[in-house]
């Protein structure tokens, strides 16, 4: 069965994850855990309880905000004219052998239902992505995220009314 777990350094084999884009191998390997416990982001990996060692994928989730000037002009109406509260999923990767199964689409359902979850403690508007290119953002587009006016590669979604 597969599980949404915190990143358990002790556990989960960081070095044995291979999604074929090496920033985010090495961020998993080298800073995941250390940005974890300064409370920089929260690491939430994706096993099997069969194969626990092994991460199939993992996200990021950290607090942001964002000018509500940046988003589409349906969205900024019903916005305050400052600084608006979200969460930011800094990073999302899928190991390479585990593509076209799905393990994408299930980590962003993980992540945006983490968030209204979370939503219903601490205020937030929407999920923020900064996609790392074109591909990526079409990705993302696929799940009702949009595009930055000022920055077509940074994308959000709305997490309510």
């Amino acid at each position: 069965m597969l599980e949404d777990l915190p990143l358990d350094p002790n556990l989960h084999d960081r070095n044995g994850f291979d999604c074929g884009v090496p920033a985010l191998d090495e961020y998993l390997s080298r800073f995941a855990d250390q940005h974890r416990r300064r409370g920089i982001t929260s690491v939430y990996v994706l096993a099997d309880s069969e194969a626990p060692r092994l991460i199939l994928g993992y996200y990021t989730l950290s607090a942001a905000e964002v000018d509500a000037q940046e988003l589409d002009e349906r969205d900024r109406k019903r916005l305050p004219r400052y600084p608006v509260p979200c969460f930011r999923m800094g990073r999302l990767a899928c190991r390479t052998d585990q593509r076209g199964k799905g393990i994408g689409s299930l980590l962003v359902g993980l992540a945006v239902d983490r968030c209204l979850k979370a939503r219903e403690q601490v205020a937030a508007y929407a999920l923020l992505v900064d996609a790392k290119d074109e591909q990526a953002k079409l990705f993302y587009e696929r799940y009702g995220f949009s595009a930055f006016a000022g920055n077509p590669l940074t994308l959000y979604l709305p997490l309510g009314k």
